[in-house]
């Protein structure tokens, strides 16, 4: 059988039609090209951690509007495989969880995981590395950047590097060769979030604050759309205080800016992160808060944000072999951070920082040794429970739970008025950070090694290269609440820090399951 060249057969439809047929020696299916089980050997992961084969008949695909600012979809690539459908409703429960036909918005919390199980590639970030590229081309602007945990340990993974590999160094050897004036680590400013996160928590446990119980930490993005959406009764249970990566933005722009004498419109701040819905946060409307503040709240706090895959396409584009370079270091004001602000990249790790940090603050004390390892509340079971006792207010009970699915079961019991916890700790992705929708592809996907991996490199960095384990012995932070900010909690911090919510529920009918 001879193939010949058409311009009416897409390559969607010639798989359609050519499935199961042997094409010149080769087997031509929409399953892809080989018949083995995908379960750990081919490129698709295994569902939920078990084996098995493509079907060969098409299954469809999620939905994405053509102005999502998280994802975008190439329609060329795409062969309707349906893994998109299978993370997007049994892991992250947000397809299927709305009636139709829709409203006024295609539902999407931007996770990107729906990326991450796309075997063609064909479901990806919405590209912004050409935003970077005229930003740094740009000499009448000041182009600082940033990077979050979990980029360090997976970074490598596009240059040939095993995963959990640290290239911290490197990573800001590449980014000050590339041009940016000013290298800083989200770190420093997921410390920040803890000090005013852990201040908020007691003050709700003591009645300071009427806020409700228990705190739901509010770093992930994904996840607040997702109470946004689906619980905007409990919006009211968020914490205030914004992510790592827009607390930081706001003060390149305000603290950082004044320092150096900067002019507000000339400074553009850019975020790596392993995230896609970062992508949408910095677009949130209330994001502003340093133009609202100055006159122009036009001004974003963050004004880009990249995925560690296209910082990885930056870096080729501009012939940077990662590999070879030196290591160097973030630069001073907004560069130190503790054990505490790494392991923010891992589920888990955001409530075990702040509950080290709560523990000090309520007893002024250090946290005992325990709760530098608190391993309750690590690794990759769904839900985790645990409970602490804090001199003064005695046991304190805490959640964690990553993927949204597993999300529904905490947020049901809160909302009968069943939980018995304090504070609960959410993220969108499988493993958190170190599994977000930004992250480098790998061969196994859905299955657990790559999450350990990249988790082991960051509670390795906790207490070993980062020998400060609590966000409170961060000079840093101490010297911006002492020339800046006053105290945790105090009015400047709360204008440039805290933020509040959205209801979304308008936007959908949610359906009951």
């Amino acid at each position: 059988m001879e193939l010949k060249k058409t311009t009416g057969v897409t390559r969607l439809n010639f798989l359609k039609l050519m499935g199961g047929i042997t094409v010149t020696g080769v087997a031509a299916s929409i399953a892809g090209c080989t018949n083995e089980s995908v379960g750990g050997k081919g490129w698709i992961p295994g569902q939920y951690g078990g084996t098995g084969n493509w079907p060969v008949q098409v299954k469809g695909r999620i939905p994405i509007d053509p102005n999502n600012p998280s994802i975008v979809r190439d329609d060329r690539k795409c062969i309707l495989c349906g893994q998109c459908l299978e993370v997007c409703e049994k892991v992250q429960s947000v397809y299927g969880y709305y009636e139709l036909p829709i409203k006024n918005d295609i539902t999407c919390v931007g996770c990107g995981q729906c990326a991450q199980w796309c075997p063609t590639a064909a479901i990806r970030e919405r590209d912004d590395v050409g935003k970077v590229i005229k930003a740094l081309d740009d000499e009448s602007v000041h182009v600082v950047v940033q990077t979050a945990p979990a980029t360090r340990v997976s970074l490598g993974e596009e240059f040939g590097l095993p995963p959990g590999s640290m290239v911290e160094g490197k990573q800001v050897a590449a980014l000050k060769k590339v041009g940016f004036n000013t290298v800083f680590d989200t770190n420093f400013s997921a410390d920040l979030t803890i000090m005013e996160e852990a201040t908020e928590l007691i003050k709700r446990i003591t009645g300071r604050d009427h806020n409700k119980l228990p705190q739901f930490t509010s770093c992930c993005p994904g996840w607040v759309k997702f109470c946004e959406y689906y619980y905007p009764d409990l919006i009211g249970n968020l914490s205030s205080v914004k992510s790592p990566q827009q607390i930081l933005g706001a003060l390149v722009k305000s603290y950082y800016r004044e320092k150096r004498g900067l002019q507000l419109e000339k400074v553009i701040s850019v975020a790596i992160m392993p995230c896609t819905a970062k992508k949408f946060e910095c677009q949130r409307p209330e994001m502003n808060a340093v133009g609202e503040k100055n006159g122009n709240p036009t001004i974003r706090d963050v004004d880009i944000v990249l995925t560690t895959r296209e910082l990885a396409s930056l870096l080729k584009l501009k012939g940077i072999d990662l590999n070879k370079l030196e290591d160097a270091h973030y630069d001073h004001l907004m560069g130190e951070s503790s054990g505490a602000g790494v392991i923010f990249g891992a589920t888990g790790g955001v409530m075990e920082a702040a509950v080290r940090t709560a523990y000090f603050l309520v007893s002024k004390e250090n946290p005992p040794e325990e709760l530098l390892d608190f391993s309750p509340v690590r690794g990759l079971a769904g839900v985790k429970e645990a409970e602490v006792d804090i001199p003064g207010i005695g046991k304190l009970k805490v959640a964690v739970c990553h993927g949204l699915k597993n999300a529904r079961m905490i947020l049901d019991q809160v909302r009968a008025g069943k939980s018995p916890w304090h504070f609960v700790e959410f993220m969108s992705c499988l493993g958190g950070c170190i599994g977000g929708g930004g992250q480098p592809r790998t061969s196994l996907t859905a299955a657990d090694e790559v999450r350990k991996a990249r988790s082991a490199g960051l509670y390795n960095l906790d207490g070993k290269v980062y020998k400060k384990r609590v966000s409170y012995k961060n000079q840093e932070i101490k010297d911006l609440y002492t020339e800046y900010l006053n105290y945790p909690g105090s009015e400047l911090s709360e204008e440039l820090l805290h933020t509040h919510y959205a209801d979304r529920s308008h936007q959908l009918t949610a359906k009951k399951k």
